[in-house]
């Protein structure tokens, strides 16, 4: 049986986007900083040989350079301001994750409500600096060795640290703004405007390739072929369910006996989201990042893991694969759903699984089923990733064709739009309220009326 708020959802108009002020607003506000996003992508890194970086980065876009600048916007083929993206932020945000799961102290402040929350996100912030000021080295360094600047010495990689590590941070500020008072999720916004904002310069790329032979047609038309697939079945396993039967019992409230109702607790196939495979992303970006501007003057060492690590070879498919499962299964235990958590809310609510005693049994049932949900959640999001990095590999096809990319894309849409559906639900809720409360002070007026013209 649908419910009221279902059919309300079901029945909400875009129309009503123009009466709701507070989501326009939220709109226009995320717009805003997005668009001051993309500007930043196109301030250059001061010291830094425009011509010799256009004409290595067109030589290694097909390679790692692909994706290194798929996850930056196209700011680290131009050396942006934001060269270095939001990737810092998400490494500490794994780190902290980890370590919070692990150390007693850190697990007993995220307990504490939001004045833990707090300071878990204090740490987060100084481990995206210290991670941002690595990573601006290494690069700075690597541009430097590999000739692509103008002025080199010290006063060049200490400008381009402070420059780089400033732009993390400054989109690390944008994120969060966007996440607290826009609409969606500011860091995977981010990340979804990089790719769409490459997206047309890739097509252009990708279909001269095929004018010109590189590319046969039969191989335009599967790769076409295959995002469509891939979006179709990224959005059908995003929206699929496993539902658990909740049951409530009958409750008495004062001399009324009201009956027991049922219910069903929804638990995603994939509960982490796109998650995962930005975590497993972000992990392989610096080693492929520093090997692919430093040139002639990589290390042996560097040479090495580059070579069994390299997009298309089988330890970096195996790295990835292992990686996203892993990440599936952390980020959903210990942020989307955790079972624990989800017991005691339905002990504390009268609700239970039929055949399930409350508390630690229904805990436990819970991490079973989330546990083989997972199984298929995380193959499919392997599967997603993978499988086209296969076909890239062997084909030459752009990184934003990917099936990372198509993931990112997809599921950030499905959330924004997920969140404005639920603003104007909240918004028609009020309407409804404020006409309830309008009418019922009609009536007392009416009602007043009549009692005056009784007495007369």
């Amino acid at each position: 049986m649908v419910s009221a708020a279902e059919q309300m959802a079901a029945n909400t108009s875009w129309s009503a986007l123009g009466k709701a002020t507070d989501l326009r607003n939220r709109i226009l506000f995320t717009l805003g900083l997005l668009i001051v996003y993309r500007l930043g992508t196109y301030i250059p890194v001061p010291g830094i040989d425009g011509a010799e970086l256009r004409e290595f980065m067109e030589g290694a876009q097909s390679s790692i350079g692909g994706m290194l600048s798929m996850f930056t916007g196209g700011a680290l083929g131009r050396m942006g301001i934001f060269a270095l993206g939001i990737m810092p932020y998400i490494s500490a945000s794994i780190i902290v994750q980890l370590m919070t799961a692990m150390v007693p102290a850190l697990e007993q402040l995220k307990k504490e409500g939001e004045q833990g929350r707090k300071k878990i996100n204090q740490y987060t912030r100084y481990g995206t600096v210290f991670l941002a000021t690595l990573q601006s080295y290494g690069l700075a360094a690597s541009l430097q060795s590999g000739d692509l600047v103008t002025n080199p010495g010290f006063f060049f990689i200490a400008s381009c640290m402070i420059t780089l590590v400033g732009g993390t941070m400054f989109l690390m500020w944008l994120g969060e703004q966007i996440t607290a008072r826009g609409v969606g999720n500011g860091i995977s916004l981010i990340i979804f405007v990089g790719i769409i904002a490459e997206v047309p310069a890739a097509l252009a790329q990708f279909f001269s390739q095929g004018r010109s032979g590189a590319i046969s047609p039969a191989v335009i038309i599967g790769v076409i072929v295959m995002v469509i697939a891939v979006i179709a079945f990224v959005v059908f396993m995003e929206r699929s369910l496993r539902k658990i039967h909740i049951q409530y019992p009958r409750r008495q409230v004062g001399m009324k006996v009201y009956d027991g109702g049922t219910s069903h607790l929804p638990v995603k196939v994939n509960p982490a989201g796109v998650i995962p495979a930005i975590f497993a992303s972000s992990l392989l970006l610096l080693p492929a990042t520093i090997s692919t501007f430093s040139g002639n003057e990589t290390s042996p060492l560097m040479s090495t893991i580059m070579a069994y690590f390299g997009p298309g070879q089988p330890l970096y498919l195996l790295f990835f694969a292992v990686m996203i499962i892993f990440f599936a299964y952390f980020y959903t235990y210990n942020v989307a759903f955790k079972p624990d958590d989800v017991a005691d809310n339905l002990k504390k609510q009268n609700g239970f699984v039929p055949g399930v005693r409350p508390g630690k049994k229904t805990a436990e049932y819970l991490d079973y089923v989330v546990a083989r949900v997972l199984v298929l959640g995380s193959g499919y999001l392997a599967a997603v990733c993978l499988l086209p990095e296969v076909l890239r590999s062997q084909f030459a096809i752009p990184f934003y064709f990917g099936g990372t990319s198509v993931l990112i894309v997809v599921s950030v849409t499905m959330d924004t739009i997920q969140q404005v559906q639920s603003h104007l639900l909240a918004h028609q809720y009020e309407g409804l309220i404020e006409k309830s409360q309008l009418g019922g002070k009609g009536k007392g007026k009416k009602r007043a009326r009549r009692k005056g013209t009784g007495r007369k």
